[in-house]
């Protein structure tokens, strides 16, 4: 049986540990907004973080948006809760990747039967300029804080979160994935929760260190551009294609929080193509392809 109250006041936690690890790293405070129904705490013009922002809701409503029942028909028109901590980070730097992070409950209530519950989540990364041993990193440590659930767990929600985080208008990948996962509920309530705080508890240690060997790397207009250029794929894929997103949208969440994920400067060019060979290049040929980067 679903504890909906501990889900929620360990989400809540969870957001206030990132913020706290991610203020020390910056160096400058996070600014509060509590909204009623959840908490956005962001950063916009930091020293390190030209925008990023963490935040946790609890929406209840009396019909499921359509996105939250595309794969769940039977479950239209029903009473529901949904809580959740979301992240988006936007480094100034052009060599830090942007990351998202993800952990989700929903619990719907059919008029007569049990509640309907399931998790979801997930954590990727976004490079503008790649390079192998963050990558390495990063899925390591999502291999790492899946292990215990399986030998195989890692291996499908790596797969998952590829095919995921595609844009299909464009076919190509918005960054090199990471784990994502959605509708969890197998294995009863005890481990599907472990799992997903897992996930939760194991962002900083994934993104940080990548940040801090790439923070002080000398940069230049050329490479701020190409950032504002690949950041416009990012905008594209949480406006056409995240389901986050249009539940948010549908929930009748606040807009300001669901929107907080858009980075702060974009461009878009027509038809454009990086230099053959070149380090922007390289990102299209060696690191946007999925691959095993273990």
């Amino acid at each position: 049986m679903i504890n909906a109250a501990t889900v929620r006041d360990y989400l809540s936690g969870l957001q206030n540990r990132i913020v706290a690890a991610l203020a020390a790293f910056d160096g400058r405070p996070f600014r509060r907004d509590s909204w009623g129904r959840g908490t956005s705490i962001l950063l916009e013009d930091g020293d390190f973080f030209e925008r990023g922002g963490v935040n946790f809701s609890h929406v209840t409503g009396t019909s499921m948006p359509a996105s939250a029942t595309a794969h769940r028909p039977e479950l239209a028109g029903h009473r529901f809760e949904a809580m959740g901590v979301s992240l988006v980070l936007h480094p100034r730097n052009p060599y830090c990747p942007t990351s998202h992070m993800n952990v989700r409950c929903f619990v719907a209530y059919p008029p007569e039967s049990p509640p309907i519950w399931w998790f979801g989540g997930g954590m990727d990364l976004t490079p503008y300029y790649g390079f192998a041993e963050d990558c390495t990193h990063f899925h390591r440590t999502c291999r790492d804080a899946l292990a215990p659930f399986g030998p195989d767990v890692h291996a499908r929600y790596k797969k998952w979160c590829d095919d995921y985080f595609y844009l299909k208008h464009r076919q190509e990948a918005r960054g090199i994935g990471g784990v994502f996962f959605d509708d969890l509920n197998e294995g009863g309530f005890d481990r599907c929760f472990a799992l997903t705080r897992a996930i939760g508890d194991a962002f900083t240690a994934a993104y940080l260190p990548i940040c801090e060997r790439r923070r002080d790397m000398p940069y230049g207009e050329r490479e701020r551009d190409f950032q504002a250029y690949r950041r416009g794929r990012y905008v594209e894929f949480n406006l056409v294609w995240d389901r986050g997103t249009l539940f948010g949208l549908q929930s009748g969440g606040r807009t300001e929080s669901i929107l907080m994920s858009m980075p702060p400067v974009v461009k878009w060019r027509y038809d454009w193509r990086p230099a053959p060979g070149s380090a922007e290049d390289r990102l299209y040929t060696d690191f946007l392809p999925p691959r095993d980067w273990l």
